[in-house]
């Protein structure tokens, strides 16, 4: 009995992350208001029998695959963070952080849809600034603990300040890549943010031979 139950249960899961990755490439192609539940079931190879024991609504199934995303997203961060011991290579930590960050465009556009979904439910906005909050809480934990081996420029004040640049940087440099798709030129120019910021200009990269 005990066994049947665990297939069950397995079962459920697979079934649930199969949903949450399908729902995911459907709502980058689309947008999150123009998909609806069977377009998401097709994509996963599923009834609506099988939506229906994981979600109750579509809405549910975009605020889960969001906040599966963005906690990934946020652990991924503190790992790249944390490869410095005490103290903190901040060329290195950019460039790491920058991958981490910079590379899933199909991701800033779900990010983007749920921003927008936010700005009108204050209590998806409060999801969505917990999560901003977990972000900038894991960058400033690092720079913290690697305070006096790093100095910060003293504008930026303390470390959650550093935090809240680094994120606002992040913010202004993706906006850009949603327009023109160029993964590359956005790197470079939030490297090169990135860098000045905490570093006091320090050994930026060079400027891309674009402008945007």
């Amino acid at each position: 009995m005990r066994e049947t139950a665990k297939r069950v249960t397995r079962r459920r899961a697979e079934t649930r992350a199969r949903l949450l990755d399908a729902a995911f490439g459907v709502f980058a192609a689309k947008g999150f208001g123009h998909v609806s539940i069977e377009e998401v079931c097709e994509a996963a190879g599923y009834s609506r029998g099988a939506f229906y024991s994981n979600f109750a609504t579509l809405d549910e199934l975009f605020f889960a695959l969001y906040q599966e995303r963005a906690d990934l997203i946020a652990a991924q961060v503190a790992s790249a963070l944390a490869e410095d011991g005490p103290g903190l290579d901040v060329p290195a930590a950019v460039d790491r952080v920058t991958e981490v960050l910079l590379l899933d465009v199909d991701w800033l556009l779900v990010k983007t849809d749920f921003l927008v979904h936010a700005a009108r439910d204050p209590q998806v906005a409060r999801v969505l600034l917990g999560h901003r909050a977990r972000l900038r809480e894991a960058v400033a934990e690092r720079l913290f603990r690697a305070r006096g081996r790093t100095g910060l420029p003293a504008v930026l004040g303390d470390t959650a300040g550093a935090a809240h640049a680094v994120v606002a940087a992040y913010d202004g440099v993706t906006t850009q890549l949603l327009l023109d798709k160029d993964v590359e030129h956005a790197r470079i120019w939030l490297k090169q943010l990135l860098t000045a910021l905490l570093t006091d200009g320090g050994a930026a990269p060079a400027t891309p031979s674009t402008t945007h």
